[in-house]
């Protein structure tokens, strides 16, 4: 089944909290050292504040269930179009804080080269690089997403079974002309909004709203979710100031509507989530990207879930391993003849 819709709909958002903790200044900090990038979490006396009350913040941030009890691997991937991540970690992101405290987390992963959306969508979505996919530019001319699929895509060729659901309200990632995009209508369900028409902050509420309403009805093994706002409020405005920062935190409260969502699902104590979020490219202070500087092309990738925090430490990452990370996480084997570029994140590399 694919939905389509352009048009907005009535919504309405409230923040939610995971645990009483944050990227933002005061509560968990980015530092650098000896190259790396580590989360320390720093004094917590605002934590009321945060997440309102003890018991919501024991009953969202409590332990995994064990291993035994949690027989059906589902992944959730959130991409958050053009964050960088050192403004990231200046703006008040408890939601995104939560999940990172207690999984797996870097800020110093590579994006593609160049540092533009439809490439470096296209080498998350599908784990290979530009020079496999094909896609240089905005354009997507070139692509071959039938040799190079989607891991949604991959989901339905190996898996026909399980199923697939995507949410975006950037048009080229599920609609163009000549061919099959990298999120075609063999996805089980599609939600696709144009946020030029819309409005970037109405179309990234109303896509959750729908991805939120589907976890709540449905059974979806593997979803993707894309949230245009950020990129291009920094585009409107030219720079990385108070408005892109506004919009990150809008983001983070779509986050945590969605982790919500997948943790009032009644069947949640025996499903083995996991979470998976990052970004296409970061930014230049002007708001500009596409070049070769650290700011354009270091982006972050976070994982959650029942064994993360266990991971290898972060190392090297690249935006081609979310793609194998989310089908090693659904016991889905990656096929050496699919020659990805990527590797899982999880395993020893």
């Amino acid at each position: 089944m694919t939905t389509v819709i352009h048009r907005p709909a009535g919504h309405s958002e409230r923040a939610t909290c995971l645990c009483p903790r944050t990227i933002g200044p005061g509560f968990v900090a980015l530092i650098r050292a000896s190259g790396t990038v580590a989360l320390l979490a720093r004094a917590c006396s605002r934590a009321a504040l945060l997440c309102g009350a003890a018991a919501m913040a024991a009953l969202l941030c409590a332990s995994p269930t064990p291993a035994a009890t949690q027989t059906t691997p589902k992944v959730l991937l959130i991409g958050i179009d053009g964050v960088r991540p050192d403004v990231l970690a200046e703006v008040p992101t408890p939601n995104m804080d939560a999940l990172a405290a207690s999984g797996w987390y870097t800020a110093e992963a590579r994006t593609t080269t160049p540092s533009v959306s439809g490439p470096s969508w296209s080498s998350m979505l599908t784990g290979v690089w530009p020079e496999k996919h094909g896609v240089t530019d905005n354009n997507f001319t070139g692509r071959d997403y039938d040799a190079w699929p989607s891991f949604l895509t991959r989901v339905e060729q190996e898996r026909p079974a399980l199923a697939t659901f995507a949410a975006l309200d950037w048009l080229p990632l599920a609609e163009l002309e000549g061919g099959d995009p990298v999120l075609p209508p063999s996805v089980d369900t599609r939600v696709v909004l144009d946020g030029y028409d819309l409005g970037w902050a109405e179309a990234d509420a109303e896509l959750t709203a729908q991805a939120v309403r589907h976890l709540a009805i449905a059974d979806p093994d593997a979803m993707f979710v894309y949230l245009g706002n950020p990129d291009e409020t920094s585009h409107q405005h030219g720079s990385i100031g108070a408005e892109y920062r506004d919009a990150i935190a809008l983001a983070d409260r779509h986050v945590g509507m969605l982790i919500e969502a997948v943790r009032a699902r009644p069947g949640y104590m025996n499903e083995d989530w996991l979470v998976l979020i990052s970004t296409d490219h970061g930014r230049r202070a002007d708001g500009g990207h596409g070049g070769d500087s650290l700011e354009e092309m270091t982006i972050f990738i976070l994982a959650s879930g029942s064994d993360t925090a266990n991971w290898p430490p972060p190392g090297r990452a690249f935006i081609v391993d979310v793609a194998a990370t989310a089908l090693d996480h659904l016991g889905i084997g990656i096929d050496p003849g699919w020659e990805l570029d990527g590797r899982p994140l999880g395993r020893p590399r």
